[in-house]
């Protein structure tokens, strides 16, 4: 009787310890699946903070060797365009990133999508609009002429003076390079990816003379001695901002800021900071 008893008092101890420990596992289990809904709320919750972010950032390509439009100051890019572009995101309510790439593929990036808008001292050319849409005009630009201080060119009329074949260099995809090509033929003109490149290029002795946009002409001939601009231009045109075709909505928020700008001065405060009155 004694042995049955203990029989009965250890069977009775093994089911009570297998019941506690299906109860831990049935535990374990649930903690893990609760931690693994959690992790999937938070997955869910990070993914659509990121969509939210993306969907508030307005994204810019620009070529930043073109000062004081757009240039590097340390790892930052700044300038006029900079300044005006980050103004317009906050108009829209939203932020500003900004996209360093050659000024040729700013276009190719405007289509494609992968940008929301160009913004790199550009000008309204037909070839353009056949590409992107743009917006009203934010600034004014002048297509200028530089040379060595000692150069027989003195005028633009001197490039085009009948059996002149002097070797000019432009940044690609700018209208110096569309302009100087209609008007001196695809062999002397040489293409260089930034005008940095082309003012070496003409401090080096490879071109006669660089045609560029006037204030970042300034700027690259105060760094390169034995350079000057020529008095007389090139060229005047006007800065825009371009966008995919047919996206109306942007364009007209676009235009609606630059207006905003223009009226209450901050376009011309920022400008004058850069270049002067």
């Amino acid at each position: 009787m004694k042995f049955t008893k203990i029989l009965a008092l250890v069977l009775a101890m093994l089911m009570l310890f297998a019941l506690v420990s299906c109860g831990d596992t049935n535990a374990d289990a649930k903690d893990t699946d609760n931690k693994a809904a959690d992790t999937a709320n938070d997955t869910v919750a990070d993914t659509a903070d990121d969509v939210a972010d993306a969907d508030n950032v307005l994204v810019m390509a620009t070529n930043a060797f073109f000062p004081p439009y757009e240039f590097y100051e340390g790892e930052t890019i700044v300038g006029i365009d900079a300044e005006i572009a980050a103004k317009i995101a906050e108009k829209l309510g939203m932020t500003l990133k900004i996209e360093d790439m050659e000024f040729n593929s700013i276009t190719t990036a405007v289509q494609e999508g992968s940008v929301d808008f160009g913004m790199a001292g550009m000008t309204i050319t037909e070839d353009r609009l056949l590409e992107v849409d743009f917006s009203i005009s934010y600034a004014n630009g002048v297509q200028v002429i530089i040379v060595k201080e000692d150069s027989p060119i003195t005028c633009v009329d001197d490039l085009y003076a009948e059996g002149a074949s002097y070797k000019v260099g432009v940044q690609l995809g700018t209208t110096g390079d569309t302009y100087s090509t209609d008007d001196f033929g695809a062999d002397n003109v040489t293409q260089y990816a930034t005008g940095n490149e082309a003012v070496l290029a003409l401090a080096g002795g490879d071109v006669d003379c660089v045609i560029i946009d006037n204030e970042p002409a300034k700027a690259y001939v105060a760094a390169n001695a034995g350079l000057k601009i020529l008095e007389t231009t090139y060229a005047d045109e006007d800065y825009a901002i371009c966008v995919q075709k047919g996206n109306t909505e942007l364009l007209q928020k676009i235009d609606a800021a630059i207006l905003e700008l223009t009226e209450d001065g901050t376009i011309d405060s920022i400008v004058s900071q850069y270049i002067g009155e």
